[in-house]
């Protein structure tokens, strides 16, 4: 059995951040072992002027909850269900979900477009992505992302070899290196002999990167 995890960062994000405060309410939405394991993203229930206002144009957003009587706090990753019958200064999403998060019912919170965000692919789809090169594209539709491109820009193996894009293929070897990734030197003009992975996804790569493309 082919199974990937697939890494998507959106790098618009980070430029325009906007964060807005929200009580977080548990109700009974899906929380399936699907969703438990990864291959399906929990729904968090938003009205549409607030969806706007965070600029969440993927429909992915992350809630911060904060576990009530403390600062504690904890980020969770949600796919957006619009509906317009839920206040703009709350969410909604699976009671279980924010049971295991926080231990209660109801949560402060905040909500912000995702900067990042992971899903698990297997069996045929996740083999879609198998021979591919850091570099290529893939559409976005693979992971829920429809009318997107994603670059895929590296990734790593079961022992977290990372891949390198100066590498040709899949194979496993040692290399001197002197900069990401692979290598985050400590001090200028450090050089490492590292073990890492080539610049192509095969069946030994169980983590995958990528970035969604836009237009300029």
């Amino acid at each position: 059995m082919v199974e990937l995890k697939v890494v998507i960062s959106d790098p618009e994000a980070f430029k325009k951040p906007y964060l807005a405060k929200v009580r977080v309410v548990g109700e009974d939405l899906p929380y399936d072992a699907d969703v438990k394991e990864g291959y399906k993203m929990p729904v968090a229930r938003v009205g549409r002027a607030l969806v706007e206002r965070l600029g969440a144009i993927h429909g992915v957003v992350t809630i911060r909850m904060y576990k009530p009587g403390t600062r504690e706090r904890v980020n969770a990753r949600f796919k957006v269900e619009i509906d317009e019958s839920i206040p703009e200064n709350e969410v909604r999403v699976s009671s279980d979900i924010l049971m295991d998060k926080v231990g209660a019912s109801e949560a402060e919170g905040e909500i912000f477009r995702a900067r990042s965000w992971r899903i698990r692919l297997r069996d045929d789809v996740a083999s879609k992505l198998v021979g591919l090169k850091i570099g290529d594209s893939i559409d976005g539709s693979i992971v829920g992302l429809k009318g997107c491109k994603l670059l895929v820009t590296g990734g790593s193996d079961s022992s977290g070899f990372p891949m390198i894009p100066t590498i040709s293929g899949g194979v496993k070897k040692k290399a001197l290196l002197s900069s990401p990734p692979g290598l985050h030197p400590r001090e200028r003009g450090e050089r490492v002999r590292k073990t890492v992975r080539g610049n192509t996804i095969t069946l030994e790569t169980v983590q995958v990167n990528t970035k969604i493309v836009y237009s300029k």
